[in-house]
């Protein structure tokens, strides 16, 4: 058996690994490349090999960066399945569709960004969308929904176990396990681990033994704040904003995952008398649509989750107002304080939240609240990084807003949460490979590892790398 480490190896976007077998191939994942200007080159090499080999297709979950070349899959003549849980199935049919129209919407402002530049009369190559609406819709047609904790075939030499990672609705760490050559080989994917004790989400389920073990390392060089400490720190950026410097509260969110988990805090921060009154609006009608399918899927998340919804319901309090139109969304910047205002993208590179930020970043009274990662040469990471000032729809834009990052609501499980789940595999993986971290991040992770688990073999693949279990 061979796995060719196609993204998200030695950086945290485009996670997709091929899989092949005497008996067949598969993809794990298939993500989109995000941040940097290479990002989108990137994209379109990501799958330059025939897409007709893959037998089929197994997704841990539904955020872009495992699940946005889909339609790019297809585009490229794929017709087998997508398997995935329930969940994640509902969540692609709205996020994939707000992808492709991204795509063909950033087309069209380069075609025409092009042509006042008098550099081109017509759309080269690089100009076209990455994928359409139409090849989104017709990757939606490959999904397959698989409950966890059962067993799955997709092929008679292959049996798939989707376990709950915790990490959004949906997520699931995958235990494969591979007849070959008269023995059974068990590879266990991680996708993305959730922080155990999150926000909505039940805690990652543990995994079972494995010969070869692919593992997140986005935080694994660092722990997070605890969560009461997190919670006051929101407390008093969103204090201080809205009721001492009178401004607005800008707080960029990935719509499926921390945009939910920030109703839920700040709902629950206003029922403890915690911060003053104000207005939420979610400027993302993914958002919505996305919260929509946490609804019907509730059975899924922390059982805890239900009083703080049912004292919102009851209470009305704080208002929450999710913008649909692109009308109301231009509204919003006519607001001068009270006002917190989430919106995707989660790293500010695309979407609603550039026309928030651009109104917003250079008053002093106004904050922009980061609340989750941010990858490498995306605008986030600018702000995190402290800028003075950012490029915004091709102005220079001075930051004299305060930037708050609060790093204690990621999604991911920081470097004790990682250890936690490695600490249950009843024995040691053979080979260990750590993807989905920033190379100097996955090479620490992986000498602490080696420190305290003393693990055989521990690496750090690189790009397009191929290695044999």
């Amino acid at each position: 058996m061979q796995i060719t480490f196609l993204g998200a190896a030695q950086e945290v976007t485009g996670s997709c690994f091929l899989v092949q077998t005497s008996a067949c191939r598969f993809l794990v994942d298939c993500g989109m490349f995000q941040g940097g200007r290479d990002a989108d080159h990137k994209n379109r090499e990501a799958l330059n090999f025939d897409v007709r080999d893959i037998d089929f297709v197994l997704l841990t979950h539904a955020h872009i960066d495992h699940s946005g070349l889909l339609p790019r899959l297809s585009m490229l003549h794929y017709r087998g399945p997508v398997y995935c849980t329930a969940p994640t199935r509902d969540l692609l049919e709205v996020m994939l569709l707000d992808s492709a129209h991204i795509q063909e919407k950033e087309a069209e402002w380069e075609v025409r960004h092009r042509h006042r530049a008098r550099r081109s009369r017509e759309p080269d190559g690089d100009a076209a969308p990455l994928y359409t609406v139409t090849q989104a819709l017709e990757s939606l047609k490959r999904l397959h929904a698989v409950d966890y904790d059962t067993e799955l075939r997709p092929q008679d030499k292959v049996r798939c176990r989707f376990r709950d990672a915790g990490h959004i609705l949906g997520s699931a760490f995958i235990e494969i396990a591979v007849e070959e050559g008269g023995s059974t080989r068990r590879v266990v994917f991680s996708g993305d681990l959730g922080q155990p004790g999150h926000p909505l989400m039940r805690d990652y389920a543990l995994p079972g033994a494995a010969d070869a073990l692919i593992v997140e390392s986005t935080y694994g060089n660092r722990l997070h704040k605890p969560m009461a400490e997190t919670l006051d720190e929101l407390a008093a950026a969103l204090t201080e904003t809205l009721a001492v410097r009178q401004g607005n509260v800008v707080i960029p969110a990935f719509a499926v995952g921390r945009t939910q988990d920030l109703l839920y805090l700040l709902v629950q921060l206003h029922r403890e008398g915690r911060v003053p009154d104000m207005e939420i609006y979610v400027d993302s009608p993914m958002a919505l649509s996305a919260t929509k399918v946490m609804l019907k899927h509730h059975r899924v998340l922390d059982s805890d989750s239900g009083d703080v919804f049912r004292w919102l319901r009851e209470s009305g309090k704080p208002r929450i107002q999710f913008t649909q139109e692109v009308e109301d969304s231009i509204a919003l910047n006519r607001i001068a304080s009270g006002a917190v205002i989430i919106s995707a993208s989660g790293m500010c590179e695309a979407g609603r939240i550039k026309y928030h930020l651009r109104q917003n970043l250079p008053r002093e009274q106004s904050a922009v609240v980061i609340a989750g990662f941010q990858a490498g040469g995306t605008l986030g990471r600018r702000l995190v990084d402290g800028a003075r000032t950012v490029r915004l729809f091709g102005d220079e834009v001075p930051v004299k807003a305060r930037i708050h990052t609060i790093g204690g609501l990621s999604a991911h499980a920081d470097q004790a949460g990682l250890f936690r789940w490695l600490g249950a595999f009843p024995r040691p993986p053979a080979q260990t490979f750590l993807v989905h971290g920033e190379q100097s991040t996955a090479g620490l992770f992986r000498d602490e590892i080696v420190k305290r688990l003393a693990w055989p073999e521990v690496r750090v693949p690189a790009p397009g790398e191929t290695v044999s279990l």
